[in-house]
């Protein structure tokens, strides 16, 4: 990654599991804008920024479907949290099929996150848990929180059908939940997840399919669609421009 650029993430406790993927944070110490490319991951994330041209804000991205082009301003921080789906409708608590591909400024003062929250990213992470804590509501639908646990236990492998199978939830249910709630059916959202699980590989160099991709043809087709270059280029990764693929650790 570029020196001027600086990554570091946090997983979430236990508790949050089913709800919170990754606290996360971003900081380019340079006077110069980077450019870069955002990926689909299939992640909701709630972001805290401010740079030398932007004030203070929070925004919500919702699920992205399509590669993003994007700058990184000078001067920027950014903290972050990363929801799984359950956690954008159990503490988020809103539908965001309206933000697919789309981001929404937050107001003012929402949960109580301000300035100040950018200048130490433990303690950022310490009081969104708190917070995060506080939201979460007494009942769940356990049989949506067992189809999320299998979705991303899989890595979004499994098919519509045999996720139907194991949660006892019709495959026309599930698929007006996912439209409804949050913008794309189930089959789109675990390819996002299957694609996101070959990021390491790729970066690796093991341009082959893995995670039921039918043959090589089809694992290009969905690597080119979801990333708008080919397996070999995006772990070529010039400049940097692949943000996620910049963050992954070398194996």
């Amino acid at each position: 990654m570029d020196s001027s650029l600086h990554y570091q993430f946090a997983l979430p406790e236990k508790s949050l599991d089913d709800f919170v993927e990754s606290f996360w944070m971003l900081t380019n110490h340079s006077d110069t804008e980077k450019h870069a490319v955002i990926l689909p991951d299939g992640r909701v994330d709630l972001f805290l920024s401010r740079s030398t041209s932007e004030p203070f804000h929070v925004t919500l991205l919702g699920i992205g479907t399509l590669p993003e082009q994007a700058s990184i301003p000078p001067g920027s921080v950014t903290f972050a949290i990363s929801f799984k789906l359950p956690g954008a409708e159990y503490i988020l608590k809103s539908p965001i099929a309206h933000l697919l591909d789309k981001a929404e400024n937050q107001p003012s003062g929402f949960w109580g996150f301000d300035e100040n929250d950018l200048h130490d990213f433990e303690a950022f992470c310490q009081k969104a848990t708190q917070r995060l804590k506080t939201e979460i509501p007494q009942e769940i639908d356990t049989r949506k929180l067992k189809l999320f646990q299998l979705i991303y236990h899989s890595k979004g492998a499994l098919s519509v059908k045999e996720l139907s199978e194991n949660v006892y939830w019709s495959s026309r249910q599930i698929n007006r939940y996912f439209n409804q709630q949050f913008g794309l059916p189930l089959k789109s959202y675990c390819n996002i997840l299957r694609f996101r699980a070959s990021f390491q590989h790729i970066k690796n160099g093991k341009l082959f399919p893995e995670g039921k991709f039918s043959d090589q043809s089809h694992f290009i087709r969905e690597i080119k669609k979801l990333s708008g270059v080919l397996p070999k280029d995006l772990s070529l990764n010039q400049n940097d421009r692949f943000i996620q693929f910049s963050t992954i650790p070398e194996k």
